[in-house]
């Protein structure tokens, strides 16, 4: 029976020939995932099983990057508890502050994923790395602790939507563009529990950097997971960074999807998430005036090497508004060691943004940028909700890089053109 590129991936994992929406399944996992927050008590479960040791110290990865550098003690604890588990157990992929970075930015940045992989993370995010080809999904701490016991996990094979992009993209939109307009259409709760597969002509023309957006969002509408077809672009990718042989796969010609979207691209405009959903979405044409206290640029969605190297472009030059903040945070060492190589720091400084270490940062509202009473500011990020970047009373807009830079200038949601 004809499959789709989930549901290959996910019966290659349980050794069967065939699986079907609906089915629940046991699989093997070949990356579990934690960070700072979420490993603690996934550790906790993991100790109250009784088992000695992990399933495979080189199939699990820890990264700190919610809390890091350490903002007080109680995140100092969290860290330290992950750190002791990583040298006890002897995991290969944990990464010190200095050698490490965002989670779902450095996993790919590294190798740690490659098509036809099954990754299951402590984190929503998770379903970033379907942009590789790989099924990849979140799982709350509690499944993640017996994860690293077992290396085993069940799921219940979710059905497919598939998502097809055809046209010509304009001037200054990307892959965050369409996955807001995607997010506009299906709503937050339009893919619950389904694959988004996202697919077509626009897809393939796209780089690695705004594919990983677009997957990284899919959970914003309820995915399961988020998955692109792997082609030269992600082989080409992966070869660089792995010396693993990948399970390369695409779905069968009449596989059973719960439904096709076609979206025409020609006459997307920049999306900007209005609050407080990330599906509470409008063209740039229809913002109107709406000033901004600050602006970020960041996080798992939008941190990396090309998304900053975009700011840079509109920001040289220019300065950052009065009475505007401007944070960059990169999304991983490599990429903040390779920004400054290209004079990408140094003209994000002249711009007058302040560069703060690799992390999440305020994504999460916790860390480095969160927000006051009545402020508002627009951000790279994935998620807007109440409270997100701090008060409750704050508001937060989202959208790409160069709509970020271009507001950073004029203190308000705008667009390069309008520069």
């Amino acid at each position: 029976m004809p499959m789709t590129i989930t549901e290959k991936i996910l019966a290659q994992h349980t050794h069967l020939e065939h699986v079907s929406p609906g089915d629940l399944i046991e699989v093997e996992v070949d990356l579990a995932l934690a960070n700072d927050i979420t490993a603690p008590l996934a550790i906790k479960v993991f100790k109250e099983i009784g088992i000695q040791s992990v399933f495979d110290p080189k199939k699990i990865a820890l990264i700190p990057d919610h809390f890091v550098p350490n903002k007080d003690i109680e995140s100092a604890e969290q860290a330290k508890v992950m750190r002791d588990f990583a040298i006890h157990h002897d995991i290969k992929h944990y990464y010190e502050v200095g050698k490490s970075g965002i989670e779902h930015v450095i996993l790919p940045e590294k190798g740690l994923v490659i098509p036809g992989d099954l990754v299951i993370g402590a984190d929503s995010h998770t379903c970033t790395y379907g942009a590789l080809g790989a099924f990849s999904t979140g799982v709350g701490s509690t499944d993640l602790g017996v994860i690293m016991a077992t290396g085993k996990t069940w799921l219940k094979v979710p059905p497919t939507i598939k998502v097809e992009y055809e046209g010509s993209l304009l001037p200054w939109v990307k892959g965050k563009d369409l996955i807001l307009f995607t997010l506009g259409t299906l709503g937050l709760d339009g893919a619950n529990y389904y694959a988004l597969e996202f697919s077509g002509a626009v897809i393939k023309r796209l780089t690695m950097a705004q594919r990983l957006t677009m997957t990284n969002m899919a959970v914003e509408a309820g995915a399961k997971n988020g998955i692109i077809e792997p082609d030269e672009i992600t082989l080409a990718f992966v070869a660089q960074r792995s010396h693993r042989r990948p399970f390369v796969c695409t779905s069968d010609p009449g596989a059973d999807y719960e439904r096709v979207i076609k979206i025409e691209v020609d006459n997307i405009e920049p999306q900007i998430a209005f609050p407080h959903s990330p599906a509470n979405v409008r063209p740039l044409s229809q913002v109107g005036n709406i000033t901004l206290d600050q602006v970020f640029i960041g996080s798992c969605t939008n941190g990396r090497l090309e998304d900053l190297r975009e700011a840079a472009t509109i920001l040289k030059g220019r300065m950052v508004a009065k009475g505007t903040r401007l944070i960059v945070i990169p999304g991983s060492q490599l990429i903040y060691r390779e920004a400054i190589k290209e004079g990408i720091i140094e003209t994000l400084i002249d711009a007058g943004a302040v560069i703060g270490p690799p992390c999440c940062g305020p994504c999460l509202g916790g860390h480095l940028g969160i927000l006051a009473e009545g402020e508002r500011a627009l951000s790279t990020s994935n998620r807007n909700f109440i409270g997100r970047m701090g008060h409750p009373k704050s508001e937060v807009y989202l959208a790409s890089p160069s709509i970020a830079a271009a507001s950073a200038v004029l203190g308000c949601i705008a667009g390069p053109e309008e520069l």
